[in-house]
């Protein structure tokens, strides 16, 4: 590029040609000749006479003008003329390698730094220079092509959640030794790491490096502490400065499960410090419910802390018999349980009728025999909910028959009467150890010190389930910790007394490690790898490099001592790990971590992001050209009279015609404001489409004949069926979408996904409809069952049922038994009622709550039973005579039932229609 008075000329040789502009001017100027003037007497014969065309002896000078500018702007234009030129090295010659850190700390300027490398690849197409990218946090071998096709690939390019390791360093520098001679681009983080030095030697040998990055200050947060009742949040930035203050915003879910900034808190920056703090005092319930906390305005994972059961203080209720005696708390059953749970949870003492109400994570009962029914019912539905019971064993349990012939509900095992003695003055042997823990035990890896002994016990009577149900034995195998699983909760039997009276395990750190594996309490303080020694953890959620959680997948389990010494990287991707009951938040930024500005030899010239970005003005030339061009037929056709005829009109006319399709912006309404007033002017059904144009027909077609249906027999007018695409279109509009399942629709990308599970979290249902049920029942290997099956594995989805008898979607309009469509197949799916749901004495259906099921799955072909013409009359047969068109009724029943369904929600279960409902039911 050539720059000339400021402006820069990608191709300058064409500027030649306005030398030649005087000598145009003056061929211009010498057509036509001037006549020679000559008297002829019979001229005066013609006096008085008019001409009505006339024709100029001299071409005028304004005219000549008019002509050389438009020439003038023609050959600008040509010469490539570019406002805001900027000639760097990416101008020179040879191969250029643009290095990217590609770290968390880039993330919230990542947009800036595309912006600023799309210029650089726009310069180094212009000096047709190779381009190769190489990502430091993910090393690989950089392919040297045309800038041109980098461009295309920009858009695939996102920071990673880690910063590089050694084997990264190890792995580019490897690279780039075995590459050519090459310029660097390097855009950096601005943080500094270890390696960089190595990196930055290795580039400066094969060629000219020059660094590109922000002056913004890099800011991350440490995870989150409970301490004094109050969660102490550490802010650090890479740059001391001047005073400042962020704010922090604590995210979870509110009681509807909707992501919600529920607390903020305010961490200020003293003149010339890296650090700050900030205090947030919550209510437990509230705590319990934070997810995360984040830094307002930036994003990235290093500006993001995850929150895991360290956070979060369980609610332990203990229950025991006191015996009456004050002032012996060492011999109070729940002495050294409430010393053990006291730091990490919240503690709820009463009785059963009084703890329940509460709903605690866990009940812990020292030495409790005997139950009456009144307590024991609620205790087992409570554990069948999800809850833990605990139990002690001691002096009243040994004396009791309970669980002696048949196994009690609220004990894992049967036990033997009178209990064990192992050692003391009245037995010959002596106290046992405790044996190993197994690789399928929760306690396995923790250490056991020589001085836990158990000298008395409650024995377990040989059964062929008790093997499975024993986590903790003594080294002569006889149990001593047993579980079982009841529902979704578990029962825990500790098979010694919670005191020092038959074992030195209360008085022990294993008695604290054994309750923390259970999940009963919450650890103090973040573990170290000697705390998760045999434990493997399976990652649940996982954090990108902007600090966003997405499902992990199916990536494999890792190590507990990696889970917190390991360094992140792709094999320790940061997010949430599950033990059990238990969650671990592996953080990016943690409490050893700090950050370190990168700081660059006086040699390597630094640059910032903020790129003023070139202008061509060649487009603009070259129209300027043309109008004047334009203007020049014009003036030509008014110096020779014709301005006004009939030709001269239409040249003017189609002269104008490119322009014409030219409107002011500001008049001009955008196409998704269009579909945002289409779709919500009036009650719209929806179908997704599918790229199978019969299919998408047809439920076009279904959809529109359902609204006709809901406008006869309903109050619901809908508009039009909507063809939604799930890439680009808005899916809150649409109460419902229906979508057929084919054997070759394309998957959604992810983006699409993540507005599907916005779309089923905010109360909209999806109708999937596999239209299969002629072939195969739901759950079949069919195509189109397999097709479901993996279009819908990434929704949040939650647990279905078959359509059962007393679901509300069998009387929201119509009472209904049957949901036929073109098919007919009673295997419908919904949401499956919870656990607890109960059928209450003088109601003809359980006690379901308000929500309505996200999902309906079938495959009976709903569309095509609806489906209508334009005339109104049915588009596809259904069945044969009577039989058919009642089928076709059944299925306009169905869907108008299943539209007030997500229209009005559960209200058909409320109280005041069970007279009418009994009575439509003959009871």
């Amino acid at each position: 590029m050539t720059v000339l008075g400021g402006i820069g000329f990608t191709a300058p040789w064409l500027l030649t040609a306005l030398l030649a502009l005087p000598i145009l001017w003056l061929i211009l100027r010498a057509v036509p000749p001037a006549p020679i003037r000559r008297r002829f007497p019979g001229v005066a014969l013609l006096l008085g006479l008019t001409d009505d065309e006339t024709v100029s002896d001299r071409t005028p000078w304004w005219l000549l003008l008019l002509r050389m500018l438009a020439v003038a702007a023609i050959i600008l234009g040509l010469a490539g003329p570019v406002l805001n030129p900027d000639v760097d090295r990416a101008e020179g010659d040879g191969p250029l390698l643009i290095v990217l850190d590609g770290t968390w700390a880039g993330a919230t300027r990542w947009p800036q730094q595309i912006q600023a490398i799309e210029a650089q690849l726009t310069r180094a197409s212009r000096a047709e220079r190779p381009v190769g990218f190489l990502t430091l946090t993910r090393p690989d071998e950089p392919s040297f092509q045309s800038a041109d096709v980098w461009r295309s690939r920009l858009a695939g390019f996102a920071p990673a959640p880690w910063q590089p390791s050694q084997a990264d360093i190890a792995r580019a520098t490897e690279i780039m030794g075995n590459l050519p001679d090459f310029d660097t681009l390097w855009f950096s983080d601005a943080l500094d790491f270890d390696g960089r030095d190595a990196v930055l030697d290795t580039l400066q040998s094969r060629g000219a490096v020059e660094v590109y990055q922000t002056a913004a200050n890099v800011l991350a947060i440490a995870p989150a502490v409970y301490e004094n009742n109050v969660v102490n949040l550490n802010v650090a930035r890479a740059v001391p400065g001047l005073e400042r203050e962020v704010v922090i915003q604590a995210e979870g879910r509110d009681p509807a499960g909707n992501a919600r900034i529920l607390a903020t808190a305010f961490a200020s920056f003293d003149q010339g410090a890296t650090t700050a703090t900030a205090e947030l005092s919550l209510p437990s319930e509230l705590r319990a419910r934070i997810t995360g906390f984040t830094i307002a305005g930036q994003r990235s994972a290093g500006a993001t802390t995850l929150v895991d059961d360290a956070l979060r203080r369980r609610e332990v209720a203990l229950i025991g018999n006191d015996g009456g005696e004050e002032g012996l708390q060492l011999l109070s059953p729940l002495h050294y349980i409430e010393q053990a749970l006291a730091p990490t949870a919240d503690l709820i003492d009463g009785s059963i009728a009084d703890v329940l109400p509460a709903n605690p994570d866990v009940i812990v009962l020292a030495d409790v025999a005997t139950l009456s029914e009144a307590e024991a019912n609620p205790l087992i539905e409570w554990i069948d909910a999800g809850g833990m019971l605990m139990r002690f064993a001691g002096p009243r349990i040994a004396a009791s028959d309970i669980s002696r012939f048949d196994e009690d509900p609220l004990m894992p095992v049967r036990l033997r009467a009178g209990g064990r003695s192992v050692g003391g003055a009245m037995s010959w042997g002596e106290p046992k150890s405790l044996e190993a823990f197994k690789e399928t035990s929760p306690f396995f890896g923790l250490s056991i010190p020589d001085d836990v002994v158990v000298s008395a016990q409650v024995v377990a009577q040989p059964d062929p389930t008790l093997a499975d149900r024993v986590i903790a034995s003594l080294s002569d195998g006889t149990p001593l910790v047993t579980r079982k699983v009841v529902g979704q909760g578990q029962i825990v039997l500790f098979h010694v007394t919670a005191t020092a009276e038959w074992s030195t395990l209360p008085l022990s750190g294993l008695f604290v490690e054994m309750l923390e594996r259970l999940a009963v309490s919450s650890a103090a303080a973040s573990p170290d790898a000697g705390d998760l020694e045999g434990t493997t953890w399976t990652p649940l959620r996982v954090m990108d490099g902007y600090g966003v959680l997405s499902d992990a997948g199916n990536l494999p389990g890792v190590d507990g001592p990696e889970l917190v010494s390991a360094p992140a990287g792709p094999s320790m991707q940061p997010g949430i790990y599950g033990n059990g009951d238990r969650r671990l938040a592996r953080n990016v930024f943690t409490a050893d971590s700090s950050l370190e500005p990168a700081n660059w030899p006086l040699d390597v010239p630094v640059q910032g992001l903020a790129v003023a970005p070139e202008q061509p003005v060649a487009g603009w030339l070259l129209s300027l050209s043309i109008l004047l061009l334009l203007a020049d037929v014009v003036a030509s056709l008014a110096l020779s009279g014709r301005l006004l005829g009939r030709t001269s009109i239409a040249v003017i006319a189609l002269c104008a015609l490119p322009f014409l399709g030219f409107a002011p912006p500001a008049f001009a309404q955008s196409e998704p404001d269009e579909f945002a007033l289409a779709a919500t002017a009036e009650v719209s059904l929806a179908h997704v489409i599918t790229g199978n144009a019969r299919v998408d027909e047809i439920a076009a077609a279904g959809l529109n004949g359902l609204s006709d249906t809901l406008f006869f027999r309903t109050s619901v007018e809908p508009a039009t069926a909507t063809a939604v695409d799930l890439e680009t279109d808005e899916l809150a509009f649409f109460p419902m979408l229906y979508w057929p399942i084919t054997p070759d629709q394309p998957r959604p990308s992810t983006e699409a996904y993540a507005k599907l599970n916005d779309y089923l979290r905010s109360g909209g249902l999806i109708l999937f409809d596999t239209r299969d049920a002629d072939i195969a029942s739901f759950g079949a290997a069919s195509p189109n069952g397999r097709k479901l099956q993996e279009l819908a594995a990434p929704l949040d989805i939650p647990p279905l049922e078959p359509l059962p008898g007393d679901h509300v979607l069998t009387r929201t309009f119509y009472l209904l038994q049957d949901f036929p469509g073109r098919h007919n197949s009673r295997d419908v799916w919904v949401e499956a009622a919870p656990p607890n749901a109960e059928q209450i004495e003088g109601m003809p259906f359980r006690n379901l709550n308000d929500g309505v099921t996200p999902v309906v799955i079938g495959g009976n072909d709903w569309a095509a039973a609806w489906a209508v013409r334009s005339d109104g009359a049915p588009l596809l047969p259904i069945g044969r005579g009577y039989s058919g068109e009642r089928q076709r009724e059944l299925a306009n029943r169905f869907g108008v039932n299943l539209i007030m369904h997500v229209l009005t929600g559960n209200y058909k279960s409320d109280q005041v229609h069970v007279p009418a409902l009994l009575d439509r039911l003959g009871q």
